[in-house]
């Protein structure tokens, strides 16, 4: 007889019929799925309500270090790489299932509610106001900030090259003088710097006078701003 296997699921369901029935563990299981689901619900409809919350309650012997971030980390990564750090009640795509869990787990681990979440995403992925690869960060103080998930894939590395032009107003210009500068050299002189004194420099003006005019008309013209002006702003077009 004591040679006889055991089989642990059976010895289980017999320990667990000595206190309770079938009926009562389905019910405490659907019990718990409900109040789980309702707890996400919460989360999820607070991701999506605007919020002034400038700090949770979170235990720092519980956070990972390599998760704080200070405002001023996120802003020289949003000029870099042109992107908006704005509140997660603007953000038009979905967030995954798996960044509401996160959320769920901190919540339970800090034993709070976390509000006031924002987002480091590209212009596109908020839904701007008219003035007339994302990461979910919550507040946890003095302009500190926990990065709670990152989903999507890993930003293209030619990005912070492609708008460093629109970095600022002087990146601007110094991209302007640069291009100026190269069609002044491909220009051939033969005989101009012969019958006309300084022609490189005229035609360095020329070309720098053209292409910061047209660089100028077109990005202004269509509502756009430098990286610095627009990092934390709503507008698409301010």
């Amino acid at each position: 007889m004591l040679s006889r296997k055991v089989n642990l699921q059976e010895e289980l369901l017999s320990e667990r019929k000595k206190s309770q029935s079938e009926a009562d563990v389905l019910s405490q299981v659907l019990s718990v799925l409900a109040e789980n689901e309702k707890a996400r619900a919460a989360i999820s409809e607070t991701l999506h309500t605007k919020s002034s919350t400038k700090s949770n309650a979170l235990q720092f012997d519980l956070l990972e270090t390599d998760r704080i971030f200070h405002l001023d980390h996120i802003r020289t990564i949003c000029i870099d790489y042109r992107l908006r750090f704005l509140d997660s009640s603007i953000f038009k795509n979905d967030i995954p299932e798996e960044a509401i869990s996160k959320i769920r787990m901190l919540e339970r681990e800090h034993n709070t509610s976390l509000e006031g979440f924002k987002i480091i995403a590209p212009s596109k992925a908020f839904h701007l106001l008219n003035y007339d690869d994302p990461l979910l960060f919550v507040p946890i103080g003095n302009d500190y900030y926990y990065l709670v998930h990152q989903w999507g894939t890993e930003i293209n590395p030619w990005r912070k090259l492609l708008v460093l032009p629109f970095r600022n107003l002087g990146s601007f210009t110094l991209t302007a003088i640069l291009f100026s500068i190269l069609i002044a050299l491909l220009v051939p002189e033969n005989n101009l710097s012969k019958s006309v004194p300084m022609a490189s420099f005229i035609v360095f003006l020329f070309a720098f006078k053209s292409i910061f005019a047209v660089f100028a008309y077109y990005f202004f013209m269509m509502g756009k701003n430098f990286n610095e002006e627009i990092w934390k702003r709503e507008y698409y077009n301010n």
